[in-house]
């Protein structure tokens, strides 16, 4: 599939409440049934950025991994994100990716926000994930990760679609435009970062900045600042196919190993 059209969605969470986030989205998803492949939700989608760990975690096989595979299949689309989840006695900041086929995988988030004590709740991943989806591979990280270009690194053009999902703050948004657009650039690759807004049980202010972006730091699509609302844009493998031929900049990145 040369185009693969993908969709982020911007929307206030209600805080720690998991029934009522789900309840709000499915509305949201169902609009976009037959009009997008891949469906992008902030970070922590059904709860807001809480450390309240133990009390919030579930399984993948909880009400929140199978109520999205239900309605990657109803939609038809697939859908990212990501949730608490516990596994093993051990809770993880957890992204997934859930295709329509029912298939599923998941990442755990390597860099936990040491000035939110994220570390002190969480366990850290320590495997990248690259996901091959109707003909594009994908990488998916999370939030903080960003910040952190080692890790995201698009070694021998591993990956087309970098998408981050992300509660990232208004105090540090200029952060996140600038690291989103240095990631396209530096990674030759298609770029999707999803933010929320609304402000959260810690009073934390959320502006958006939800935004897709293109290997030349383009931008294709993005949400008005503080509005809740979803954009969707069609990208292309073969234009991103023939830039990296045309502009082999990755030929001569360094090798270097984690």
């Amino acid at each position: 599939m040369q185009e693969l059209r993908v969709s982020i969605v911007q929307t206030n969470i209600v805080w720690e409440n998991k029934q009522e986030n789900l309840r709000l989205l499915r509305d949201k998803l169902q609009m976009l049934h037959g009009t997008t492949e891949i469906v992008a939700l902030p970070e922590m989608f059904s709860t807001g950025f809480s450390m309240n760990s133990r009390k919030l975690a579930e399984p993948i096989s909880g009400e929140t991994i199978q109520t999205l595979k239900s309605w990657a299949g109803e939609f038809q689309f697939a859908i990212t994100g990501s949730f608490i989840c516990c596994e093993q006695g051990s809770y993880y900041n957890r992204a997934f990716f859930i295709t329509p086929e029912g298939e599923e995988y998941y990442y755990d988030k390597r860099h936990l926000f040491r000035m939110g004590q994220e570390a002190e709740h969480f366990s850290s991943g320590d495997s990248k994930l690259i996901i091959s989806y109707r003909e594009w591979n994908i990488c998916l990280l999370v939030c903080y990760d960003l910040r952190f270009p080692v890790w995201s690194r698009n070694i021998d053009n591993e990956y087309d679609l970098l998408i981050y999902v992300a509660s990232w703050p208004q105090a540090r948004r200029l952060a996140w435009d600038t690291l989103l657009r240095a990631r396209a650039l530096e990674n030759m690759c298609y770029v999707c970062g999803v933010n929320r807004i609304g402000t959260d049980g810690n009073n934390h202010l959320y502006n958006g900045g939800s935004i897709v972006y293109s290997a030349k730091g383009e931008i294709l699509t993005s949400v008005p600042d503080t509005k809740e609302a979803i954009a969707t844009v069609s990208l292309n493998l073969k234009s991103l196919q023939q830039f990296r031929d045309k502009f082999p900049v990755w030929k001569d990145a360094d090798t270097f190993r984690i």
